[in-house]
């Protein structure tokens, strides 16, 4: 996968591309990016990038040509291009895997108070919210898309650790342990150190239910559940064989 990222700061995205998985993933080939400052083509001597908006109102907002010289610079037309906005459809994990597919994106950072439409219509393919809240900052968001896109590139990381994660079926991550085994007079549940696989997996089932209830219960009415997984959630729901703190009690 090839990503552009059109920004007004360089300096916000580059060190994302060279650390960690990341920069795995490039050192590999799996992935190969561009950053280009739009900033480079504006047209005065000043480098302006905004002007007031139209039917007046606070703030500024991005002007058309020196952002539509940099996205024809990379023939962005060509390309699925991605405006991260608080007025878009929220991002979701389906949304990072449709896009992990594609060949080649490319990122508009906005800034201030937005984009002029102009650019949106002629240009972009997909407008994103990465939640409901605003941030300052374009660059923060697209990073946000970019890092839960990449991941499920093949060969990024293993699939067999993608498989159990959050949203991976509609229910949040069961509770992780390591060594040490005791720690801080708590102690890794008895039945992860059982070896019984079978009990093992029925544990994590049930503690990605309850945590699935506690933090995100609007996801339970999406889930697509299996028949022993939809008589677990039953039996949470009824607190059969759980103490007062929803923990099972067998193990």
């Amino acid at each position: 996968m090839h990503i552009d990222i059109v920004t007004l700061f360089p300096e916000m995205v580059t060190p994302f591309f060279t650390s960690s998985i990341m920069a795995k993933a490039v050192e590999k080939g799996l992935v190969t990016y561009r950053v280009i400052n739009f900033r480079d083509f504006a047209l005065d001597t000043h480098k302006t990038c905004d002007d007031i908006p139209y039917g007046g109102g606070a703030g500024m907002v991005i002007k058309c040509e020196p952002i539509v010289a940099a996205l024809d610079s990379i023939e962005a037309k060509s390309k699925h291009v991605v405006f991260p906005t608080p007025s878009g459809k929220v991002f979701k994990q389906q949304d990072a895997l449709t896009l992990s597919k594609e060949s080649n994106l490319v990122f508009i950072c906005g800034h201030y108070e937005g984009l002029d439409q102009r650019v949106i219509d002629e240009y972009v393919d997909d407008e994103y919210s990465i939640g409901d809240y605003v941030i300052s900052s374009g660059e923060v968001s697209s990073v946000v898309m970019i890092d839960a896109i990449y991941r499920l590139i093949d060969g990024v990381i293993a699939k067999e650790s993608l498989e159990d994660e959050s949203f991976s079926s509609q229910l949040l991550e069961y509770p992780q342990y390591t060594r040490p085994e005791r720690y801080c007079k708590n102690s890794v549940p008895s039945v992860l150190l059982s070896g019984n696989h079978k009990e093992i997996a029925t544990w994590r089932d049930i503690r990605r239910i309850q945590k699935t209830m506690q933090n995100r219960p609007d996801l339970l009415s999406l889930a697509s559940l299996g028949t022993e997984c939809r008589k677990k959630l039953l039996e949470v729901i009824d607190n059969k064989g759980t103490d007062q703190n929803g923990h099972d009690q067998s193990y």
